[in-house]
């Protein structure tokens, strides 16, 4: 593959429902108030990026339910990975989980998705918006990232670099994840489990829960059985990603990239970075449950997991 700057990239014909640009995060700006932001299924994430060549950092669009209609203004190498959308090229339909080549004038139109909630587009070189507390992730609650802060416009530009490739390579359907509508999300128990009483703790990992409606990128709520703390609050303190807030109806929240930097309602414990992907990737409705792991068995779920990744060898197509 080679790539060139024109100045131009992608015109956003049509937005979508919810489409943002993301890399993987804003960091180290807690003292700030400012979250981290970057994609809710980082492993998806990783994939569009390696399909295109890219580093794990580029910038690529993060399409929630899909209804996304691009042009192309230059020559330039994509792929488009997660929750199955229907996508054409000129009105051909287009394969995902592998690289593409699309020429100046092509539009690109993505459907609703069938399954998942989310998927990625990116482009060989990665979207070159400016950065702002060097990350170009947009937190549309604090206003920061993307173009201006929030979600794709119709008629934005997308800017990119223009990239052609006579090899074109996919991901093997056995290395691709599968999305359905119910998920177990293995959670670290935290020091303040000591706050819930041995039967709400059973009652917590034994329960069925569903997504609720109220669900977005700060956090999932969801609705169950109420799981009961001995307190109704704590000093607000920092939170960290995956954190299962259980607030005073007993309803819990898994806090994602976009939730606050502190809070104060009772925590039962984490879910661990590996199933926040797969919680995000869910509807309302669908069903969730809790599993307990040990912090020692989610480190080596975590190694084991970016291995594979490393290991895995993508198949050349032509």
């Amino acid at each position: 593959m080679s790539t060139a700057s024109t100045g131009l990239g992608f015109l956003v014909k049509q937005a979508g429902v919810h489409t943002l640009l993301q890399d993987l995060g804003r960091f180290g700006r807690y003292s700030l108030g400012l979250t981290n932001g970057g994609p809710l299924d980082k492993t998806a994430f990783y994939w569009a990026n390696r399909l295109v060549d890219n580093t794990a950092n580029s910038c690529a669009l993060e399409i929630s339910i899909g209804g996304l209609s691009l042009i192309a203004q230059m020559d330039m190498v994509i792929a488009i990975t997660g929750a199955p959308m229907p996508v054409t090229i000129n009105g051909v339909e287009q394969a995902l989980w592998c690289s593409i080549q699309l020429y100046a004038g092509d539009e690109i139109r993505l459907g609703y998705s069938t399954a998942g909630l989310r998927s990625y587009l990116a482009v060989k070189g990665g979207f070159q918006t400016a950065k702002v507390f060097a990350s170009r992730a947009t937190v549309c609650r604090e206003g920061l990232g993307g173009i201006s802060g929030g979600p794709v416009k119709n008629n934005d530009v997308l800017p990119c670099l223009s990239s052609v490739t006579e090899h074109h390579v996919s991901l093997a359907s056995q290395y691709r994840p599968t999305y359905s509508n119910e998920v177990t999300l293995r959670t670290i128990p935290g020091y303040q489990q000591k706050h819930f009483s041995a039967f709400s703790q059973r009652m917590f990992y034994s329960s069925e829960f569903c997504v609720s409606q109220h669900s977005d990128r700060m956090g999932y709520r969801l609705e169950g059985k109420a799981i009961n703390a001995d307190i109704d609050g704590i000093i607000s303190e920092g939170i960290c990603h995956g954190a299962v807030q259980i607030p005073s109806d007993g309803q819990p929240i898994v806090l994602l990239n976009d939730r606050q930097t502190i809070g104060g309602y009772p925590k039962i414990g984490s879910v661990i970075s590996l199933d926040t992907g797969k919680l995000a990737q869910l509807s309302p409705g669908a069903k969730v449950h809790f599993e307990p792991i040990s912090m020692e068995a989610a480190h080596n779920l975590i190694h084991l997991h970016a291995a594979k990744l490393k290991a895995t060898q993508l198949a050349f197509i032509n």
